[in-house]
């Protein structure tokens, strides 16, 4: 009875200076290491080749390591993620998270993306669970290369079944019959204008004399046309300046005519009104003054002068 009660006690001491023993590791690993922070991130992709104990890396540099991993009670699309990461790794407003995977099957999580002078992640004072459902800071998350390959490979694998159909369908025997003729018929012009290729140069370099010739033919042209403004500043305007001159002097003797004219209008209204009755007068009587001269002259040279200063002869009276 006292043997076993012997045993015991050791036993006792032994299971005592073991606990003491794991607390006081305990206690100089966390004295020893730095603290962590703790943070869960929600990817809606696979996360084939991560497990607990992956790394956790912030642009490449190894931060912490990945502590659970599980499908989200609230939404099975998505897998919740919880990592811890060095307590001086800055997660801050703008980081997202990146599942990597690499040949070897193995994956990390890559964290990059924080800005400069940005706040740190936390959660809400009072904790809000729309933000931390599980208690601690929620980081966004963004596709990977490789995530991303994978995530749209069966769209790819789609259209590529498409297209390998409709290649298919092109690649008729009546399709790659009318190919291989316009195959030939391209030869064909190949080989026309292989043998024309001489001729062709020759166009060639008569096109590029034209083309020279029009460029002179344009300078001779801009070059006649300063000629032509330079004859009409130099020679035209003297001219049009002589013009203007007679013109003006034109307009002032048409304003000294109807100035005399102004002057004369009250004489020629009295010529007209008594001068010229009075000359009428006159002329009717030259006219019969002329009428009795002319009929005197006529006398006389039928009867003589006698016949001005003698009785006129009566006729001779014939009884009835």
């Amino acid at each position: 009875m006292e043997t076993r009660s012997n045993h015991i006690l050791v036993g006792a001491v032994v299971l005592i200076l073991l606990a003491m023993l794991a607390l006081f590791t305990v206690w100089i690993a966390r004295v020893g290491g730095a603290e962590e922070k703790e943070y869960d991130i929600f990817f809606r992709q696979s996360v084939d080749g991560l497990a607990r104990g992956s790394v956790v890396t912030y642009s490449g540099v190894p931060s912490g390591q990945v502590k659970q991993i599980a499908l989200w009670a609230n939404d099975p699309q998505f897998v919740r993620v919880r990592i811890s990461v060095n307590d001086d790794t800055p997660v801050l407003q703008g980081t997202t998270a990146t599942v990597v995977g690499s040949f070897t099957g193995t994956s990390t999580v890559s964290l990059d993306g924080a800005r400069k002078g940005a706040q740190p992640i936390v959660c809400p004072d009072p904790p809000n669970p729309a933000q931390c459902p599980y208690g601690v800071p929620v980081i966004a998350t963004k596709q990977g290369g490789i995530g991303a390959i994978l995530n749209s490979a069966p769209q790819l694998l789609e259209r590529l079944s498409t297209l390998t159909e409709r290649l298919t369908g092109l690649l008729t025997d009546r399709n790659q019959a009318s190919i291989a003729g316009i195959l030939e018929n391209t030869n064909r012009l190949t080989d026309a204008l292989a043998d024309r290729g001489p001729e062709i140069a020759a166009t060639l370099a008569q096109t590029r004399i034209a083309i020279q010739q029009a460029g002179e033919a344009s300078k001779q042209i801009g070059n006649l046309a300063a000629t032509t403004n330079g004859l009409l500043a130099n020679d035209i305007q003297p001219t049009i300046r002589n013009l203007n001159g007679a013109i003006d002097s034109a307009r002032k003797s048409a304003d000294t005519l109807n100035a005399a004219i102004g002057d004369a209008r009250p004489g020629l209204q009295t010529f007209s009104r008594q001068t010229v009755p009075e000359a009428n007068r006159l002329v009717r009587d030259l006219r019969v003054t002329a009428a009795a001269l002319s009929s005197v002259a006529e006398k006389v040279d039928q009867q003589g002068a006698s016949s001005l200063i003698g009785q006129q002869k009566l006729p001779d009276y014939k009884g009835k």
